[in-house]
């Protein structure tokens, strides 16, 4: 048998009402609230899921794909 690595990525999805001049401040101000602590994505508002694998001898690895 051989070993494998076997990756998981999962994406969340939440969304927040911000009040800004424009989409570049609202961005910015969505990464310190998110930094600060007080926007956080709640778990189970899974959006995708990644899988990607690899051998242990690291000579083969895959793309990833959507499960």
């Amino acid at each position: 048998m051989k070993k494998f690595y076997i990756l998981l990525e999962e994406h969340t999805v939440e969304k927040f009402e911000i009040e800004a001049e424009d989409m570049d401040e609202a961005f910015k101000i969505v990464e310190e609230k998110y930094y600060n602590g007080e926007f956080v994505l709640e778990p189970g508002n899974v959006s995708h899921r990644l899988m990607s694998g690899e051998t242990a001898d690291g000579k083969e690895c895959t793309e990833w794909v959507e499960f």
